[in-house]
């Protein structure tokens, strides 16, 4: 028999110890888990409350018919799509408060053609949803910056009746998504955006709240995870938004602006190679499509104002304008979602579900803040009311236009 040195069996054990930690390395840092996943393991359990847990469910979408610079004919047809196939799948879903699905259409400003919003403007004025601001920059200026985002909603009010007016002093107030995720110039390589000081000047601007996070496997997330928070600008550096303070009951705003992040973590339910978990991060795209352990995922992350527990706020978000994405937010996939939504989280003993917009979760966050609690319904125009008062506007300007 064949004697096998002591110290080769020693080098066995030790590579058998080292290979898993090598493997789990570099699959942390090929999905730059290691930003977010030390603050997503010290998570804390949301406190036990009394009564049902309300859960607010916002559906948030980059929405881009000229993704992949298709042809104009393509691009009404992605439009037309949405505003009939939406409305079928929509109206077969209601919540506690009989509404149906709310669809946010975070609009890129530089692809702005009239007839498209102007049928996106009929589908949200018939109660399926609202318009809000995307926008997909590079090396940009202050002063171009203020310039077109200060035109686009100035022409999202005006002419399609998006966009609602604060109450105390008329500006025209808006939610926000940066494109390629590098909200205040978080890119490592400085692309897509250029401006240290962005959140200051969405603040000054009439940004009400920011809808970008999660954006992970992107460089671009954020170390704070699973949270409603204020982020203070430091304009002489970027990825201001890494850090801040928790919205909570009966504070105060703190800081320039605030966050609303949808869920992110570890889904165990669909591993890789049978172990490896995958990335939850609330993207809804052809190759991860919503499936019930996704749905219940979102609840259990339970993203909270501090001190309100009995209300989650669960924000996804999709690029739900291509065909391939189209295909799961408009078709079996998503209406299977609102389903289990249905079925699980709004029996009104444990559960009562909420469909909500941005501008409405914004809301109920705000009463949250302002010490307000019991049905969380009653809080969706608390701050701002809806865009509604715009409408008989926007169809005059077309008229004289």
């Amino acid at each position: 028999m064949i004697q096998i040195p002591a110290w080769t069996w020693a080098l066995l054990a030790l590579a058998l110890l080292v290979a898993p930690t090598l493997v789990v390395r570099r699959y942390v840092r090929a999905r730059n888990m290691q930003i977010w996943l030390p603050a997503y393991l010290r998570r804390r359990r949301r406190p036990r409350h009394d009564g049902p847990t309300h859960v607010m469910f916002c559906f948030v979408d980059h929405y881009e018919p000229m993704h992949g610079r298709p042809d104009l004919d393509t691009q009404r047809a992605r439009v037309d799509r949405w505003c009939r196939d939406y409305r079928a799948l929509a109206d077969r879903h209601r919540d506690a408060d009989g509404r149906p699905p709310q669809h946010g259409f975070f609009y890129p400003e530089e692809e702005y053609l009239e007839e498209h919003l102007a049928k996106l403007e009929q589908l949200c004025r018939d109660g399926y949803g609202e318009i809000e601001v995307h926008l997909h920059h590079d090396n940009d200026t202050e002063a171009n910056f203020r310039e077109t985002i200060t035109r686009f909603k100035a022409l999202l009010h005006e002419r399609h009746g998006a966009l609602p007016r604060h109450p105390q002093t008329g500006e025209v107030m808006f939610g926000f998504i940066h494109g390629n995720w590098c909200l205040d110039n978080s890119g490592p390589d400085g692309r897509w955006c250029g401006l240290d000081n962005e959140l200051i000047l969405l603040r000054e601007l009439g940004c009400y709240a920011d809808f970008t996070m999660p954006s992970a496997p992107s460089p671009t997330q954020t170390r704070i995870v699973n949270s409603i928070y204020y982020a203070s600008d430091d304009p002489q550096q970027p990825k201001s938004h890494d850090g801040g303070v928790r919205v909570r009951a009966g504070g105060t705003p703190s800081g320039d602006l605030m966050l609303v992040q949808g869920p992110i973590g570890l889904n165990w339910r669909d591993r890789r190679h049978g172990f490896v978990p995958r990335v939850e991060n609330s993207d809804i795209r052809a190759n991860y499509p919503p499936t019930p352990a996704r749905v219940d995922g979102w609840v259990r992350a339970g993203i909270h104002v501090e001190g309100r527990p009995e209300w989650v706020f669960v924000k996804i978000h999709t690029h739900g304008a291509p065909e391939k994405d189209a295909d799961v937010v408009l078709g079996p996939a998503v209406d299977a979602m609102f389903s289990h939504l249905e079925q699980r989280y709004n029996d009104g003993q444990r559960h009562v579900l909420h469909y909500v917009n941005a501008r409405e979760m914004f809301n109920i966050i705000k009463a949250a803040e302002a010490g307000m609690g019991g049905d969380p319904n009653v809080y969706r125009d608390h701050v701002l009311p809806p865009p509604a008062a715009s409408w008989a506007g926007s169809m005059a300007a077309r008229a004289a236009a």
